[in-house]
């Protein structure tokens, strides 16, 4: 194996998101759980992947599925005990693997007793931990702000007669990161698994934990059209994007920086000019501002992607760190997206551009969304807006291992179905062509080659369908070519040897090269 060239373990490693709920079940209640986490740490280890991020595993009621938190020091009793969390860390550190955790600041849960003693008096000492206002002279509503799950992002407390804002459901109240209680208080939460152990920590929509401090009405979105969310009715002007947002990022990187070697990432979607500014002026924000390019990008071409890594790459701050995304549980599958075949060349696309590539469960086997009867919908925001396509249970259905009645994750029904996959992990294990041997091969390069580890990104071009680039280090100089179209394509590659390949292209490549139909290749070109 190559050394790391002086990189940290956060741009040399790969991060492996896994969602508890749906990953596996050890106590046969039809919910994933930490000890059920633990017992398919082989699999990950297997893989070759460098970290777990983890899903909330806070004490909740769960309207949100964990991102409404009640306790940000606990354990909720659906996925274990702190015992277990202890013991899940220590396995994992002990076969190499760092543990990454949701941490979602932005709001609690309403049950939380913040919240219940904010909600309790307009004169209780926590009152303005959360954003309480006046309602507006109609009685109504304080301004505009919606609810990023529907309808209007304000709730009345009949008891102290104000509204309270909520960025998602009524059951989670926004924090109010002005104050310096909060901050003090949500600090002290990440240093209490920061002395666990834990390596870093995922932020939840991190972009949107300041508001106006005017609450100033938020402007109409001249692009929205009829039949999307209702919250993009209105342009998040005054509640996403603050500029003070960067000085509560900073201060939670301080906290991770007291503890050595931690990660900050961000969840972020915004453009790529403002999503880069969260590395911040010093690269003193988070490490990895999560780039969802991949994730939100509209069709699947190659002209589209060369586009985006170009801008992307000449976005990045000097000494910036780039990352990329395929899927996560928000956001359809990538093989339901462009296809299993294309899912392909989405997985070599990820495992060789330059940086950090974080990979969602299943997508090592190629698992597709599962259509969700009516009767068996969980996630809330299909609830509230049926029928809009924005429910995320599909995207979130429990792993099938194998092919018994409860693949393998259960022995109980599960709590969402798996529906009709295509493939699970023992079957993807013996078929040397399938997609889990694709992952592992093409991640087994990476850890061996100093090009894709540390190499600069070069000649980003588009022939017919085929994106094609080049990754250069001192040591190594490679091409990436992947055809993203549905038949075959004849492309100018430079001479040559085959590292590694999705088809049945090996050895010696000669110019011009045809490529099948969702096929790549990564090249070692010869030095002249």
């Amino acid at each position: 194996m190559v050394t790391n060239m002086g990189l940290a373990w956060w741009q040399s490693g790969i991060v492996y998101q896994v969602y508890p709920r749906s990953f596996q079940d050890a106590n046969g209640d039809g919910v994933g759980d930490l000890r059920g986490v633990a017992r398919r740490l082989g699999h990950l280890q297997a893989l070759g992947v460098d970290a777990l991020w983890l899903s909330p595993i806070y004490p909740s009621p769960m309207a949100d599925f964990g991102y409404d938190i009640a306790d940000y020091t606990g354990i909720d009793p659906l996925f274990g005990t702190m015992e277990d969390f202890d013991a899940l860390i220590a396995q994992a550190h002990g076969l190499g693997l760092r543990l990454i955790l949701d941490f979602v600041p932005n709001h609690t849960s309403d049950r939380h007793p913040w919240f219940l003693e904010s909600a309790s008096s307009l004169r209780s000492p926590k009152r303005d931990w959360y954003l309480w206002r006046d309602p507006a002279p109609d009685g109504g509503p304080p301004n505009n702000w919606l609810s990023n799950f529907g309808g209007p992002g304000w709730t009345l407390n009949e008891r102290t007669g104000q509204y309270y804002y909520h960025s998602f459901l009524p059951q989670q109240p926004d924090l109010n990161w002005r104050n310096p209680a909060v901050v003090a208080a949500m600090h002290d939460a990440l240093r209490f698994w920061l002395k666990r152990g834990v390596d870093g920590f995922r932020v939840d929509v991190m972009w949107m934990m300041i508001k106006d401090d005017r609450f100033r009405d938020n402007p109409p979105n001249p692009d929205y059209h009829p039949g999307g969310s209702s919250h993009d009715r209105l342009l998040p002007l005054y509640t996403a994007d603050r500029p003070e947002v960067h000085e509560v990022v900073a201060g939670l990187r301080s906290v991770l920086d007291e503890f050595g070697d931690r990660v900050l990432i961000g969840e972020i979607y915004l453009p790529i000019d403002r999503l880069v500014t969260y590395y911040g002026p010093h690269l003193n924000e988070a490490q990895l501002p999560f780039n969802f390019q991949l994730l939100l990008m509209s069709g699947w071409s190659a002209e589209t992607i060369a586009r985006i890594i170009t801008d992307y790459e000449g976005a990045l701050p000097p000494g910036g760190w780039p990352n990329w995304v395929l899927g996560n549980h928000d956001r359809p599958r990538i093989a339901s997206r462009i296809g299993r075949a294309q899912a392909r060349m989405a997985a070599m696309l990820l495992l060789t551009l330059r940086g950090t590539p974080t990979i969602y469960y299943g997508e090592e086997i190629g698992m597709a969304d599962v259509a969700i009867p009516p009767d068996e919908v969980q996630d809330p925001a299909e609830k509230r807006e049926p029928g809009k396509g924005l429910g995320r249970d599909p995207e979130r259905t429990p792993m099938p291992w194998d092919a018994s009645a409860g693949h393998g994750f259960t022995t109980a029904k599960p709590w969402l179905p798996f529906g009709a996959q295509e493939a699970d992990v023992v079957a993807e294990a013996a078929d040397p062509q399938s997609m889990l041997n694709l992952y592992r091969g093409l991640i087994a390069l990476r850890k061996t080659s100093p090009a894709l580890l540390h190499g600069e990104t070069e000649g980003v071009h588009v022939e017919g369908t085929v994106l094609s680039y080049e990754r250069r280090a001192p040591e190594q100089h490679l091409a990436v070519h992947l055809n993203l179209g549905e038949a075959a394509q004849t492309v100018t590659v430079k001479p040559g040897r085959i590292l590694f390949s999705s088809g049945l292209h090996h050895d010696a490549v000669a110019s011009p090269l045809t490529l099948a139909a969702a096929e790549g290749v990564v090249v070692v070109i010869e030095k002249l």
